[in-house]
């Protein structure tokens, strides 16, 4: 290798003998440090005014179409670090399709309806000592509306920080009123199929918020809890309902002990489950402590593996209590118990069943389940199927209260109004140690379902709402995926849409397979509402309007008026105007849930745009893990619901963000990473890489030593692409060199990048970036760095410019840089759109861009296995010989390998022959090196191939004081100071 003439280390030349000029030295004004977080904002200004992603468009032509649909995220507040990893992988996608020949499309938008805007706007009334219930309520969705359109403002400029290209000017939201319209005629169509139905059955009920709340708006917090063991006392009567042999008579003065983690159910039971499977037995307590809750002479009936545990804590020694005998399965299901509150007051005066059920386990409690219907789904199926849904109570009120009409409790609240234990619990828990019907309590902590917004608790709770029916068969002409909604959406999920990674299938499938019908209502002002009508039949029954005019003149208003019109003075009539009966019909006021929002932004975006695909589905939809039961979820529902499949045919999932330590984020503890922070201190291209870096179908790690790890790797990037440019400088097409021409190692490096080719388009189209960059990375720091830039930096510096060996060079990097630049181009959208405008348009004034270009198509004749196979021969042998330099430059030897000519001992015939014509020298960067093709001498250095051998010796000659080489002919040419190539190089007029 040539000297580097900038190195102050470089020794001086014989007085008269500096041949510094005459050297080809690299030249490029791309800096090495990069100064990302100032000059990124410069880059995204000059985007901007060339209309990048317009001009795409524009010069599209008859590329095939590609859609990445945007799924909305929340306009409330700034971007975390899982939105910057969202829209970055994203962005991934986009940009690698367009330069894969796509003309790839991306409108991002935006969900601005429900409880997020919503509860922020309800606790600014609250710090103002103002009810939202005492604001009319399209004044409420006007300080709605204008909250999420700041924040929209907002989270755009963070989002084109971050370098996502995109219609940035024409985004899509759920609050425009051509959304909205679209919405409320999206519900139309199930409303007209008959799927929609008024049904009362336990929903997750948020009592902070006074609504329904969807699976996805839900999170699990372990809290602390009292659980109680209730004796229920056995009673025969008429009205039994099960069927199977007659309890024995000593079951009639016992009682059935079960267990809940949920005193305030207590007042709401209407049965008692138990497990057919599981082994009962009837106890008899034969002493107990004064003053005990179970006294001396009580029979009980338990779960044989709980009885002990559950004696012990109501404070009985072992030798205190017996087993009678077993309890059969037919013996349990002839059983009726009483209500334990009927000896308190009359209220609860009613048999209590006792019925077999699969859900009931003894792995815990008691082996016995309390029923109360209006609180849980299990309860509520099980009534069902016994036809006793006219058993469900209605005790609890919308804010989680006991209603007036139940004795000791009303008033009560489950929760107080900061969401703390309000004091429902402990009132059932004291009336029921009153009467003596609690047996045993205990405190634990459980993880419990909470409002992912207000923090709080929610509960399950029974009241009517309005449904989709998933199960229902649908005569719409579209069932050629199936004939209802739960057929449609599995087959969607196992044959139409590509997973990726394919765990996601399996999880949506799973939920798909076992969820209940669609909930739609939500109890709140902001957002689309349920735009129909109903009334109830004579015979008790809800039923829908089903009108298309009606339809339309609904759908008409929100287009040109929003979602408000349905809450404007007169709006009944007017939308009813000649309706036959039209004082029969009630406007529904509830709100369509806000994921019934996302998932219907298929029909305005995808199938009512411009800009949306022509089969009006998208390419694909990517998202956090947590949409599965979320964004993916109500998109294959409503899609399925409407137009018969799922609106997507490729789903992308990444887990979330977890702080260094694999734990989550918490700002408390300093442990939070925000995207803003990042780009101060980094820039946005060294997030856009950390991304690029992690397997994103896990859980990913971030913080301040991984963040200093991937700027390392950024700067060892920027270092392969500054040579480049630096090497390439007045580069023009009259040195250009067919391949054919090349030597050996210039077509191994045109074989790596058409296997690089290969790999680069597989790993964009399978969305695997981590894949790709781990290979570009590999290969532009191994590869050609630390190899091949490292061998031809000699050729490069000294050959004569119209030498083949430096112009084939030249030709090579001229092709990688193209192929390098675009490849990287994706992810890097900064860096590379200054490495692309330092050599082609420096003072960056004309139109130019990277991301206007696609990835370069790359020979497959360039392909040559036997050649490849070659060169890992001869790279194996390079290592040996590198690796015996090591040595004698420790001790101080040498000071550099041109100090070296060494012997290269091959043992292997089939290495020998590979070497044939190679010059080892200059591979090794050595000025001299002999091939020895017989056994390896026993003082030779080796490593891990026993037939590969190096004996050092020193060159022989002296330094040539241009290209550094030691040999023996430096000083016997015209020039004094050096060897026979430098002085042929200036003599011709190098320089």
């Amino acid at each position: 290798m040539c000297a580097d003439t900038t190195d102050p280390t470089t020794p001086a030349a014989p007085e008269g003998t500096d041949y510094r000029d005459t050297l080809f030295l690299p030249e490029t004004d791309f800096p090495m440090r990069a100064g990302l977080p100032k000059r990124e904002p410069d880059w995204l200004a000059r985007w901007e005014k060339l209309a990048v992603y317009t001009r795409l468009r524009e010069s599209a032509g008859e590329r095939p179409v590609f859609v990445l649909h945007d799924g909305p995220p929340y306009a409330n507040g700034h971007l975390h670090i899982g939105h910057a990893l969202n829209k970055i992988l994203k962005d991934f996608v986009v940009r690698s399709a367009q330069m894969r020949g796509y003309d790839s499309r991306y409108v991002p938008g935006w969900d601005c309806h429900g409880l997020p805007i919503e509860w922020k706007i309800e606790e600014q009334y609250r710090k103002k000592g103002k009810s939202k219930d005492a604001v009319p309520v399209n004044e409420l969705r006007a300080e709605c509306r204008r909250f999420a359109d700041e924040w929209i403002d907002v989270q755009r400029a963070e989002f084109k920080r971050l370098g996502v290209i995109g219609n940035w000017e024409d985004p899509y939201l759920t609050m425009a009123f051509d959304a909205e319209a679209v919405i409320a005629e999206e519900f139309h169509k199930f409303v007209m199929n008959g799927t929609v139905y008024q049904g009362s059955k336990p929903v997750m009920w948020s009592p902070m918020e006074k609504t329904a709340l969807a699976e996805a708006e839900i999170e699990y917090h372990d809290r602390q809890i009292d659980t109680i063991w209730v004796k229920f006392p056995v009673r025969m009567a008429a009205s039994n309902i099960a069927t199977g042999g007659a309890p024995g008579s000593d079951l009639l003065d016992a009682a059935v002990v079960i267990w809940t983690t949920t005193p305030w159910t207590i007042p709401s039971n209407r049965g008692i489950a138990f497990g057919a499977e599981i082994a009962y037995g009837l106890y008899e307590v034969t002493e107990a402590p004064e003053g005990n809750w179970v006294t001396a002479g009580e029979k009980l009936v338990m779960a044989d593996a709980l009885a002990a545990d559950i004696l012990g804590r109501a404070r009985l020694e072992p030798g205190s209590y017996k087993r009678v005998r077993q309890v059969g399965a037919e013996e349990l299901a002839g059983l009726t118990c009483a209500h334990p509150l009927a000896a308190a007051d009359g209220f609860w005066g009613y048999d209590v069943p006792v019925m077999a059920a699969d859900f009931v386990t003894d792995d815990t409690g008691s082996g016995f389940v309390h029923c109360a219907p209006s609180h849980g789904e299990d309860d509520y199926e099980l009534f069902r199927q016994k036809g006793l849904l006219d058993r469900i109570t209605h005790n609890i009120g919308p804010a989680g209260e006991f209603l007036e009409h139940v004795p000791f409790f009303a008033g009560n609240f489950i929760l107080d109004r900061k969401g703390r234990e309000g004091t429902a619990n402990k009132v059932v828990v004291e009336k029921l140690r009153e009467i003596g019907a609690l047996a045993a309590t205990r405190r634990q902590t459980i993880s419990d379902a909470h409002s992912w917004r207000s923090k709080a608790p929610v509960i399950r709770l029974n009241r009517p709402q309005w449904f989709v029916a998933i199960d229902k068969p649908l005569d719409d002409g579209m069932g050629a995926h199936g004939q209802t909604i739960r057929e449609r959406a599995l087959k969607s999920i196992n044959e139409l849409v590509a997973w990726y990674p394919k765990t996601g299938q399996n999880r949506l499938r799973s939920m798909i397979e076992n969820r209940p019908d669609w909930v739609l209502s939500r109890q709140r002002a902001w957002g689309v509402p349920l735009a129909c009508f109903c009334r109830t039949t004579p015979e008790g029954r809800v039923e829908l309007l089903q009108d298309a005019a009606v339809n339309a003149r609904i759908v008409e208003a929100f287009r040109t008026e929003g979602a408000d019109a349905w809450f404007a003075e007169g709006a009944r009539e007017r939308f009813l105007a000649g309706v036959p009966d039209a004082g029969q019909w009630e406007m529904v006021t509830d709100i369509l849930d806000v994921w019934f929002d996302s998932g219907s932004t298929h029909a305005f975006v995808l199938r009512d745009r411009a800009d949306g695909p022509a089969d009006a589905i998208a390419d694909v939809y990517l998202e956090g893990t947590d949409q599965h039961r979320g964004w993916f979820h109500s998109s294959l529902l409503q899609g399925c619901g409407t137009r018969g499949r799922a609106p997507y045919k490729a789903v992308v999932t990444h887990g979330f963000t977890l702080d260094e330590k694999g734990q989550k984020m918490s700002k408390s503890l300093g442990t939070g990473v925000a995207p803003q922070d990042v780009i101060k201190q980094y820039g946005a291209d060294i997030l856009r890489l950390w991304v690029a870096q992690c397997d994103y179908t896990a859980d990913m790690r971030i913080g301040p030593e991984i963040l200093k790890g991937t700027a390392d790797s950024y700067r060892r990037l920027r270092n392969t692409l500054r040579f480049l440019l630096g090497a390439l400088a007045g580069f023009d097409e009259a040195e250009r060199v067919e391949p054919a021409e090349m030597p050996e190692l210039e077509r191994w490096v045109l074989h790596r990048l058409a296997e690089l080719d290969e790999r680069v388009r597989k790993g964009y189209e399978g969305h695997d970036f981590q894949g790709v960059m781990q290979s570009l990375f590999t290969f532009a720091t191994g590869d050609l760095s630390a190899f091949y830039f490292d061998i031809r930096k000699d050729a490069l510096y000294c050959d004569a410019p119209d030498s083949l060996r430096r112009r084939a060079c030249r030709t090579v990097l001229d092709l990688l840089f193209h192929r390098l630049v675009r490849w990287l181009a994706p992810v890097l959208v900064f860096t590379m759109e200054e490495v692309w405008l330092s050599r082609f348009d420096a003072a960056g004034e004309g139109e130019d861009s990277v991301h206007l270009h696609d990835f370069p198509e790359t020979p497959a004749a360039w392909r040559d296995a036997a050649l490849a196979a070659r060169w890992e021969r001869i790279r194996a042998a390079r290592r040996v010989v590198n690796g015996a330099l090591e040595g004698p430059r420790r001790e101080k030897t040498i000071g550099a390998s041109l100090e070296a000519a060494p012997t290269l001992y091959v043992a292997d015939p089939e290495t020998a022959a590979a070497l044939q014509g190679i010059d080892m020298a200059e591979l090794c960067i050595t000025s001299g090196l002999s091939i020895a093709e017989h056994d390896v001498p026993a003082e030779a250095f080796r490593l891990e191939d026993e037939r590969l051998g190096v004996v050092f010796h020193r060159a022989e000659g002296e330094k040539c004081a241009r290209c550094w080489r030691v040999l023996p002919d430096v000083g016997r040419h015209a020039r004094p100071g050096l060897c026979g190539r430098c002085d042929s190089v200036i003599g011709a007029g190098g320089r």
